[in-house]
């Protein structure tokens, strides 16, 4: 029963930063909140996607918020949350 609430308290967690990638330090891809990316975006949320176990990344320009990348529970991937509450 602890388990289940500690992994519901985290998927309603802000995620700060995703790695994407077997070795971290060398050869992921790391993506942040407010990192710019392609274009002049700017990562805007990563959220995961309870449905399908995904992480999605979303990037704003302006006003506009879209969808950008998906990366699913297949691939190494390192979740850093915001401890700022």
């Amino acid at each position: 029963m602890k388990t289940s609430k500690t992994t519901n308290a985290m998927s309603n967690s802000v995620i700060r930063k995703i790695s994407i990638g077997t070795d971290y330090k060398n050869e992921a891809m790391h993506y942040s909140i407010g990192q710019l990316v392609y274009g002049g975006h700017e990562i805007a949320y990563i959220k995961l996607d309870d449905t399908d176990h995904s992480y999605n990344i979303y990037i704003k320009k302006e006003n506009e918020v879209m969808p950008w990348k998906k990366f699913n529970s297949n691939m190494a991937i390192s979740v850093e949350y915001d401890l700022e509450y």
